[in-house]
């Protein structure tokens, strides 16, 4: 346990060091380019470890290794040095606006980068098609209560024609306690329904108790449990178990369930020929509660292919704009209240994500870092003073007012955003102990 605990830390730490290194150097380069004197160069926060000087330059690594920070001459009100030509506020602050935004545009263009290198290796192709058909109704839920039902076609959600399965996820995540109007098509015949999210206490977003219809693949087999022993492998497709069509994966897991650990008869197709197995379904006490288990992991079929340069910059480039927007339409949802902010992950969860990920391959702690860099970006644009995007909003405030905001506004400025940023920090740790401790 404590050999995992000392691995996630591990890769997390290699992960948000690169992150860091990456935002800092672009508001180095950035500074460097308008001829700014740079005194400082700092991986991490507090007393000096080590490091070593560069011509006006002092790289060093600090204490406290969550961080960073590149410090520039009369960076802040009241240095000292503010009255030097080569000083941070002595340069115009359209100069200043672009040194402040070079941070994150580094960010994003690291998780574009990432991206497209994983796709020109390896692009998971989920068949997902336009207006999808609903393979699964959680009984009592809110899509159930809306009059949902297996088999309706989604072709409309708010504004949004022909949504993806992702669009209609995205939505119902922020929409918690907001009404959705989903047209649907059943029978051929178009109808209106309205869908209500509810919050999910567990996850903090919104839950709406529908899934997409689609072939459903094993992901996963674990060794000596009932499908493993049965022949079961990965990549084999379910199509049926005890006659019933499986067409999503709470469907099958119900299917299971509900048959009380009594033998299941599941048809499978390998290589485009069907097989037939029965297994008894083994007992899992989880929570207290007994539960019914083959020992499969299960996902959406996927079909892995390799893009070309081009196509795998506009893939990355399309799924980090729709990244962006769902972070957006997150953070909105919080402020708006219709989503928790339990539902953020703090640095100890994160690193748990990271080690997991490192132990799964490449891929995913790949993945993993394109999504952290475009998080960090977003963040660190948000308009809280002592952020990227805090300073930039207040330059932007001088540039329209014409002069220079006082002393005394930006020093309490400073102050706030540094209260409330460790306050957030401070939450964000809590809830990760708080989910540990379950």
């Amino acid at each position: 346990m404590s050999f995992v605990i000392l691995q996630n830390f591990w890769w997390f730490l290699v992960l948000i060091g690169v992150m860091i290194i990456i935002h800092e150097l672009g508001h180095y380069w950035a500074a460097r380019f308008f001829d700014v004197k740079v005194e400082t160069f700092s991986f991490g926060f507090g007393p000096r470890l080590f490091g070593f000087r560069k011509g006006e330059t002092d790289f060093r690594f600090a204490a406290i290794l969550f961080g960073g920070y590149v410090k520039m001459a009369g960076e802040q009100p009241g240095d000292e040095n503010a009255a030097d030509p080569r000083s941070f506020l002595q340069k115009p602050r359209w100069q200043r606006l672009i040194i402040a935004f070079a941070g994150p545009a580094m960010n994003i263009l690291l998780a574009v980068t990432v991206l497209a290198g994983l796709f020109m290796v390896r692009f998971p192709k989920i068949p997902t098609t336009n207006s999808p058909v609903v393979g699964y109704v959680v009984p009592d839920s809110a899509a159930a209560k809306a009059g949902i039902r297996e088999g309706d076609r989604v072709v409309q959600i708010d504004n949004t024609s022909d949504p993806t399965w992702e669009d209609v996820g995205m939505k119902e995540v922020a929409s918690a306690g907001h009404p959705l109007s989903v047209w649907i098509v059943r029978n051929g015949e178009r109808k209106l329904v309205t869908v209500t999210p509810v919050l999910d206490p567990k996850t903090g977003a919104g839950f709406a108790g529908w899934a997409e219809e689609s072939q459903i693949e094993i992901a996963g087999v674990l060794p000596d449990k009932p499908a493993a022993k049965a022949g079961i492998q990965l990549g084999d497709i379910v199509v049926s178990v005890n006659g019933e069509p499986v067409r999503s994966t709470p469907k099958l897991h119900d299917i299971i369930s509900n048959n009380g650990g009594k033998p299941v008869e599941i048809v499978y197709s390998r290589n485009g020929k069907l097989a037939t197995v029965t297994l008894t379904p083994s007992p899992s006490d989880t929570d207290g509660t007994q539960k019914w288990m083959i020992g499969v992991s299960l996902q959406p079929r996927v079909v892995f292919v390799s893009l070309s340069l081009p196509r795998a910059l506009v893939e990355s480039v399309r799924q980090n704009t729709k990244s962006a927007t769902f972070i957006y339409q997150f953070l909105r949802g919080i402020v708006e209240r219709r989503m928790s902010p339990k539902s953020l992950e703090g640095p100890i969860r994160i690193a748990q994500l990271s080690g997991e990920a490192a132990r799964e391959g490449p891929t995913a702690y790949f993945g993993l870092a394109a999504m952290l860099s475009l998080n960090l970006a977003i963040v660190n644009m948000l308009p809280i003073p002592i952020l990227d995007g805090g300073v930039i909003l207040l330059l932007l405030v001088e540039m329209f007012m014409r002069r220079d905001l006082s002393l005394r506004v930006k020093e309490a400025a400073l102050k706030l955003g540094f209260v409330f940023l460790m306050g957030v920090v401070a939450f964000a740790i809590y809830n990760d102990i708080s989910k540990l401790a379950g």
